[in-house]
């Protein structure tokens, strides 16, 4: 058996984006929600496709931007974070598999590396994005924080 190596260029848990919801644990049951509800006047059902576009980003140690773009092509999936005037203004490519969970309700997405990480993360190609070379080149960025830690 190989052992498995990291995807950063997919969901970890793709009920993220289906309820807004992603358990703590397997084992963990989802919230309870008053009957009729469905999570919320936000919140897409399952199989809803989600428009990201404007939700905040968050890192683990504070806010990194807003989504610019967002593809969910099924093996291509990534966001274009604007990061506003904490790094110039600079945008960031980041793989979907950054993302931890998502809050239709506050339209927040959590992703799961550090402003740090975010900040030293390769320079967004604006011509280049959506080419496999580059997509590599950020995914091998990704891939190795999660190898450090």
């Amino acid at each position: 058996m190989q052992p498995s190596t990291f995807n950063p260029w997919t969901w970890r848990d793709p009920s993220a984006l289906a309820g807004g919801y992603a358990p703590a644990s397997p084992d963990a049951a989802p919230p309870e929600r008053p009957e009729g509800t469905g999570g919320g006047p936000d919140a897409p059902g399952p199989g809803t496709p989600v428009d990201l576009v404007g939700y905040r980003v968050e890192a683990v140690d504070g806010r990194i931007g807003s989504i610019d773009e967002a593809s969910d092509d099924t093996d291509d999936r990534w966001l274009v974070v604007d990061t506003g005037p904490w790094i110039f203004g600079r945008k960031v490519l980041l793989p979907v598999g950054t993302v931890t969970r998502v809050d239709h309700l506050d339209r927040t997405v959590h992703v799961d590396r550090t402003r740090e990480q975010v900040k030293e993360s390769p320079p967004f190609d604006p011509d280049g994005y959506r080419k496999p070379d580059y997509r590599d080149r950020v995914g091998d960025y990704y891939r190795e924080t999660y190898r450090r830690g």
